[in-house]
């Protein structure tokens, strides 16, 4: 690869060593095309991007590309429960089956809607046999998670809701609003913010959508896994597909785990909404009553699912040293994405951060490069 790459963008001179470290890993061909933001109390300190958005590189990342965030959609699934909790619609601590009655099924009848927010609900998955293309279809989707017991005892561990999580808290959201998720997500967040950020994709987007790079294998050898075990339970239903992202089917899905669309911009500003006390430029979603529930944790050890050390809140991943060391253990929640992607708040400090990327990195909980990027902001920021 060439020794010259442009990154494009502004930053304060302060970061520049974000802007450094982005150019590296474009260099080295370690990351192929992304973007990188962080806004400190309403300030846009930095709005970077550059690389490619297509394997052959032929076709440059623009200021305006978007990119499949994987788990990183999960924030954005969030917040939408939250505004309806803010808005008095939802009560975090009532039965999932209050909004969703069918969802009693099967010994679920106890499931509240914090236990889903918090991947502590026991319902991790599909009840194989599934594919990813079962996930298109909403109702059928639906109806099979109220139809299937829980795989442990909802509330006594987490179990990453890998791609289902969407799919349960949206049903809450339809039945409570009459909206389907990404339309609720296009109404009252995107829209309000003004931010280039959407579940799923449309056909105008298609042109200006990056190229998804999927990960070397999982390091998970699932032959050895117990075929009860949550963890077998949840990668199989349905096997993950990375290249299923690059598929229009997969674009007009609607997957609030999984599938949103977006860049670093518009991710930052959508979660700023939590750094900054609930309100962005007049557009206010939350209270800060609201946003203290997010730190309520709810879940803290080996992830039934992923099998490291997680912590959870309500909605929103909290600190865990012994897995991401690059986040300081303070009153920060965060989440990624498969293959990288992440965006983080930092209440205290009134800053977020996000960085999203299509050349899809080993391990499941961020990467070499999210962690080079987010100690390179901190250290910019503190000094």
């Amino acid at each position: 690869m060439s020794d010259t790459v442009e990154v494009h963008g502004d930053n304060d001179p302060r970061f520049n060593r974000v802007r450094d470290e982005l150019a590296a890993q474009l260099r080295s061909g370690e990351e192929l095309g992304a973007s990188i933001a962080v806004d400190i109390d309403g300030d846009t300190v930095i709005d970077i991007w550059g690389g490619h958005r297509d394997a052959a590189q032929t076709l440059p990342w623009e200021r305006d590309t978007i990119v499949n965030v994987w788990s990183t959609t999960k924030e954005v699934t969030a917040l939408a429960v939250l505004i309806l909790v803010e808005r008095g619609l939802v009560d975090l601590h009532a039965p999932v089956a209050t909004y969703w009655p069918e969802f009693a099924q099967n010994g679920k009848q106890a499931i509240e809607v914090r236990h889903i927010m918090a991947h502590t609900s026991g319902v991790s998955g599909w009840e194989p046999p599934f594919a990813v293309t079962d996930m298109y279809d909403w109702d059928r989707s639906v109806e099979h998670l109220a139809r299937q017991a829980p795989w442990w005892e909802p509330g006594t561990a987490s179990g990453y809701h890998a791609q289902n999580y969407g799919h349960l808290l949206g049903e809450i959201v339809r039945r409570v609003t009459g909206k389907h998720l990404k339309q609720f997500v296009a109404d009252e967040i995107s829209g309000p913010l003004g931010v280039d950020l959407q579940i799923g994709a449309t056909l105008d987007d298609d042109d200006r959508i990056a190229e998804i790079v999927p990960p070397p294998p999982l390091d998970i050898d699932l032959a050895s896994i117990p075929t009860d075990s949550a963890m077998f339970k949840t990668f199989t239903g349905p096997p993950a597909d990375a290249n299923a992202a690059n598929t229009i089917d997969w674009r007009r899905a609607d997957m609030g785990a999984i599938n949103g669309h977006t860049n670093a911009r518009a991710m930052v500003r959508t979660m700023s909404v939590i750094s900054r006390g609930g309100t962005v430029d007049g557009v206010n979603l939350l209270s800060e009553k609201t946003i203290d529930q997010i730190f309520d944790e709810q879940a803290r050890g080996v992830d039934l699912v992923l099998g490291v050390a997680l912590r959870f809140g309500i909605g929103f991943g909290l600190p865990e040293p012994a897995t991401i060391p690059s986040i300081p253990d303070e009153r920060i929640c965060f989440w990624g994405g498969w293959g990288g992607s992440m965006t983080i708040m930092f209440p205290l400090q009134r800053m977020t951060l996000s960085y999203v990327m299509n050349k899809m990195g080993p391990g499941i909980v961020g990467s070499d490069r999210s962690d080079a990027y987010i100690r390179a902001i901190l250290d910019c920021a503190a000094s």
